[in-house]
């Protein structure tokens, strides 16, 4: 009689691409040979490194999405990108889960941080997270009041 593991099935973590293995080693050694910023500050990374970032986390949310999201509110959007603030936080929780399994310990936190991670995404898209899922973004509904902050700080205590 045959029988099949089902845990076989499974699918492992997308895996990091190389120049974004070596930047995060060369930054973690103990005679850093890297000097940048954490690969997961988005808007600091140089050109090279943010194109291996994009190649990276689209595989890593849908993972996630196949291996956690059981109900519509734990999806990430397929325009997670277009979302600055759910690119930040998809990029932190990525490099976070690949330092996790290092420790059974830290595994069951990144757990915990997926499931604040989980709650801070359906606050920032709010309603609007239910069209994104089915493929129909929706742009930030509070930009004309992004609009309306001055261009520039007022200059010498200059009230606004």
């Amino acid at each position: 009689m045959s029988t099949t593991n089902p845990l076989a099935a499974y699918q492992p973590f997308p895996e990091l691409p190389a120049v974004l293995a070596t930047y995060v080693a060369g930054r973690s050694a103990e005679e850093p040979s890297a000097d940048g910023p954490p690969p997961w500050d988005i808007g600091a990374l140089p050109p090279d490194l943010l194109d291996s970032l994009n190649e990276w986390l689209d595989p890593v949310c849908r993972w996630l999405n196949r291996t956690y999201a059981w109900q519509p509110q734990h999806v990430i959007p397929p325009c997670w990108h277009r979302h600055e603030g759910l690119a930040y936080e998809v990029a932190a929780l990525a490099f976070a889960r690949t330092d996790a399994y290092q420790d059974a310990g830290a595994a069951v936190v990144w757990h915990e941080q997926w499931d604040r991670f989980l709650t801070r995404m359906n606050i920032a898209l709010g309603k609007a997270g239910e069209q994104c899922r089915v493929g129909r973004h929706e742009e930030r509904p509070a930009r004309f009041q992004l609009a309306a902050w001055p261009t520039s700080e007022p200059a010498n205590g200059e009230a606004v």
